[in-house]
């Protein structure tokens, strides 16, 4: 099982990081974190590395269903969306898949949580 759903768009990077946002917020998701790879590595351990951006994405209503339904969930929140430029110069947009990375947890209450939370990702990057 694929762990993300990707999609390589037509859009400059900046662009992409915009219109991912743009998507996200329609489906109800805030973006509680970013990081640019990029500049932490930078700085942290002074490499080059391309563009590329972890958006943490939460919608909060979900969150709290799967919160009230298994106390350490948040270990695995909020959804991380990616923005990078690929090395052929494309720029890429993948989200994670809920239901692959909730199949370690032994918890039948996530699944519909994890199902619905799918969908709107899914959603997301095909809006791109």
């Amino acid at each position: 099982m694929d762990y993300v759903f990707p999609k390589c768009v037509d859009l400059t990077f900046t662009q992409a990081l915009s219109r991912v946002r743009e998507e996200l917020a329609k489906e109800g998701f805030g973006v509680l974190t970013e990081i640019d790879v990029k500049a932490t590595l930078k700085t942290k351990i002074d490499v080059d590395f391309r563009n590329y951006h972890i958006l943490g994405a939460c919608n909060p209503h979900y969150a709290y269903q799967a919160l009230q339904a298994e106390a350490h969930i948040g270990t695995m929140l909020p959804c991380n969306v990616i923005v990078q430029e690929r090395e052929d110069g494309q720029v890429e947009v993948a989200a994670i898949d809920p239901i692959a990375s909730m199949q370690a947890i032994q918890n039948e209450a996530l699944q519909p949580v994890a199902e619905e939370v799918r969908l709107k990702l899914k959603k997301v990057i095909e809006q791109l």
